[in-house]
């Protein structure tokens, strides 16, 4: 990259910081749930307004799209992407900042206030910058990567990918396992998929002391959860990721009140989608039989969730590069597969695409927590390295 160029993405991310830092506590003040964000959406848009970036409101319901085009591009040149969320979780915040959550219940636990802050400051640089650009870029404000179905999926339903179309795209994301100053990079198979399941076992209560007149739902259960586990260690291929854990088993009886029914939620997740397909209905399958052999019966619900991320090798390995001539090698980690999730994978089924990690711990000033911990915060100088990192990928 130009010494140039990277001279101004230096300079202008360190006098954005303030400006960008207030982005990020505004919306952490101010959280919204998963397709709900219509004051995040608002904020968003005025934000754009004030920089001159030509926008689009409620795309998938609450999302924007903003487009930075040099004088040079034309309306139908293919575009690169940057993406953001707009959305929070359910988590009820247990910091005492001076931005800490106004919205009881409702946080900004998962660093998407700073994927958006960080957005909107890196956008600030290449708009005024925009006539170095090779390719317009075009700015993903998303709802709803929290919840099924996905406000990724909704945004490529709603065209977002054409019109003009997007031909690689880019996200980062905070990793509190890393320290501040550093990113990090996986070119392939990146995060599993995600499904979710709930399950109501339908028994016969009565007296525990006389469990032969019951159908006991807690023991049918407690059947499932050991057989359904050897789907996953007897009939996967030990080289493909792949986990089922259940997370909920709420069977409400007493010493002696065997109960009518026991509910259970788990997910399911592995990076293979002709083993996913086939796990699911195994697990579908087993569910069934065996309530039927205990003579209970079963309510099953499967919802299907995001797809696994596989990050395009060829543009995540230019990014590494950028970045470690830009950060320095000691700056740039190789990441391991995870079988957490992300609905940025909707996205690679698409286009190429590389989605990173941005490092924002501090064990000083305590910022050691995990994300969806009510405790999880950032140190805000990785914002400066967010910005940086979304320009790299911007001017080439």
């Amino acid at each position: 990259m130009d010494s140039a160029i990277q001279h101004i993405i230096r300079t202008r991310s360190t006098e954005l910081f303030d400006k960008v830092k207030g982005y990020r506590e505004h919306m952490h003040r101010f959280p919204e749930l998963s397709y709900a964000e219509f004051k995040t959406m608002s904020f968003v848009a005025e934000q754009l307004e004030k920089i001159g970036i030509p926008y689009q409101k409620e795309v998938a319901g609450t999302g924007i799209l903003a487009i930075i085009r040099s004088s040079k591009h034309t309306e139908n040149d293919s575009c690169i992407g940057l993406r953001s969320e707009l959305d929070a979780l359910p988590i009820l915040e247990q910091n005492n900042s001076n931005y800490k959550s106004e919205n009881e219940g409702v946080m900004h636990a998962c660093g998407h206030d700073v994927h958006t802050a960080i957005l909107l400051g890196a956008a600030e640089i290449i708009w005024e910058n925009k006539e170095l650009l090779k390719h317009p870029i075009k700015l993903f404000f998303q709802p709803g990567e929290e919840k099924n179905p996905g406000g990724a999926s909704l945004m490529i339903a709603d065209g977002a990918l054409q019109n003009p179309p997007v031909h690689e795209l880019f996200a980062l994301h905070v990793f509190p396992e890393m320290e501040t100053g550093r990113v990090g990079f996986r070119p392939g198979l990146y995060m599993a998929s995600c499904d979710e399941i709930y399950l109501t076992i339908n028994g016969k209560g009565g007296h525990g002391a006389t469990p032969h007149q019951t159908i006991d739902p807690i023991m049918v259960g407690a059947q499932l959860l050991t057989g359904l586990q050897q789907i996953v260690s007897r009939k996967c291929d030990p080289k493909v990721p792949c986990v089922l854990s259940f997370g909920h088993f709420e069977a409400i009886g007493a010493t002696n009140i065997i109960p009518e029914k026991a509910i259970l939620k788990g997910t399911f997740r592995t990076m293979n989608e002709d083993w996913r397909k086939e796990a699911l209905e195994m697990i579908a399958k087993h569910v069934h039989a065996t309530c039927e052999q205990f003579g209970a019966t079963a309510d099953l619900e499967i919802s299907k969730g995001y797809p696994y991320l596989e990050n395009d090798t060829v543009l995540t390995e230019k990014m590494i590069a950028r970045s470690t001539n830009f950060f320095g090698k000691n700056k740039v980690e190789e990441l391991p597969i995870r079988l957490t999730s992300e609905d940025f994978s909707f996205y690679a089924q698409e286009i190429p695409v590389c989605f990173f990690r941005l490092g924002v711990r501090n064990e000083e000033l305590g910022i050691v927590y995990g994300v969806h911990h009510p405790k999880f915060d950032i140190d805000s100088k990785a914002l400066i390295v967010g910005m940086q990192a979304m320009c790299l990928a911007a001017f080439e």
